[in-house]
């Protein structure tokens, strides 16, 4: 039997195999409530037979959208639009639904990918950013150093849209500490200069994702597990010693998975990309932690994914941009492996003849 369609767990939530859709920002929002285009996206995303989907990172407050066409959980009127959303999947397919929720931090106020994906003033629709420090990514605007006040709201605002998350029927929550967005900022001495409890130290600087994970986890009886970049790709900056220190102390804390991704924080970034390029980050912190961990990165072929939940480099695999590209993805897979695959069965006649057998009913 393949390793990559065997059940599997994040915490209490029973997947049918070990392949999770990674968030992709749409940029198609409107005012933070999702549009037809996402009833569109996701449909098609919870009919490719995967085991979770994980939506977009969604905003826990106005200012912390990456752009102005990002989704929003900061009201409970945004909450109710998503949890149409995931009405209307739960009608058609049985796919687990995750959420994650994020804040931009100083990357956020920038126009859509393919307008140009450039830093916007406010005349152009964008505002104020927030960070650890007032330190600006790149050529983006300078941010405001974040006052304690400002991180106790913050706080609160992860803790709201955990709540309705759950209300609106997700099965699981993913804090977004990863690619350089503000949870991050903190976790990294790059972005983060401060010289109160969260800055200096590595205690400090993890202190933040670690409060608003006890906070969320306490608010909520869904799984929480975290997104996190293994190292900055720069010097001085995050690195993989640091995520499995802070891998541990999510573990202590429940953290039902770790997503393990990497850069994004520092335009000095200097990747070595090639096929599977993130998984020995990946395997680096499932080897000290019994938490599964999630592992990204150029993922493409089946084979290539079953070796990976094999060999025990991570306990589950993420495609993002693949998966886009090839919706059908997990059915090819499921074909080359040998394995079976549950699809709605208004699909079911489409089984190719020398695959006989391939759909499970």
């Amino acid at each position: 039997m393949s390793h990559l369609f065997s059940a599997g767990h994040l915490g209490e939530l029973a997947l049918s195999n070990r392949i999770i859709i990674a968030p992709m920002c749409q940029y198609s929002a409107d005012n933070g409530a999702p549009t037809s285009w996402h009833s569109v996206h996701l449909g098609t995303l919870a009919q490719s037979g995967a085991g979770l989907l994980i939506i977009e990172a969604t905003s826990v407050t106005p200012e912390g959208r990456i752009s102005p066409w990002d989704l929003g959980i900061w009201s409970d009127e945004l909450g109710d639009a998503l949890q149409q959303e995931v009405e209307k999947i739960r009608r058609w397919s049985p796919i687990k639904l995750g959420i994650q929720l994020g804040h931009a931090g100083r990357k956020a106020s920038v126009d859509a990918p393919w307008k140009g994906g450039k830093t916007l003033s406010d005349s152009e629709g964008g505002w104020e950013t927030l960070a650890p420090s007032a330190l600006a990514f790149g050529e983006y605007r300078a941010p405001k150093a974040m006052s304690a006040e400002d991180i106790a709201r913050i706080k609160q605002a992860f803790v709201d849209g955990a709540r309705r998350s759950q209300k609106a029927g997700f099965d699981l929550i993913e804090l977004h500490a990863a690619h350089g967005y503000l949870l991050h900022q903190f976790l990294s001495p790059l972005s983060n200069q401060r010289t109160d409890n969260y800055g200096g130290s590595l205690e400090n600087r993890i202190r933040l994702v670690l409060e608003i994970f006890d906070e969320v986890k306490a608010a909520v009886s869904l799984p929480v597990g975290v997104r996190i970049s293994a190292t900055d790709w720069a010097e001085g900056g995050w690195d993989v010693d640091s995520s499995i220190q802070l891998a541990k102390a999510l573990e202590e804390r429940g953290s039902a998975y770790i997503h393990v991704s990497s850069g994004g924080l520092s335009p000095a970034q200097q990747i070595a990309i090639s096929p599977n390029y993130q998984v020995p980050f990946a395997q680096q912190i499932q080897q000290q932690v019994k938490t599964p961990v999630i592992a990204v990165g150029l993922i493409t072929e089946p084979e290539q994914a079953e070796a990976i939940i094999a060999t025990g480099q991570a306990e589950f695999i993420a495609l993002a941009r693949g998966i886009l590209f090839n919706p059908r993805w997990p059915w090819h897979a499921a074909a080359k492996l040998g394995s079976k695959i549950a699809v709605a069965p208004q699909y079911q006649r489409s089984e190719p003849h020398h695959l006989r057998g391939l759909f499970s009913v």
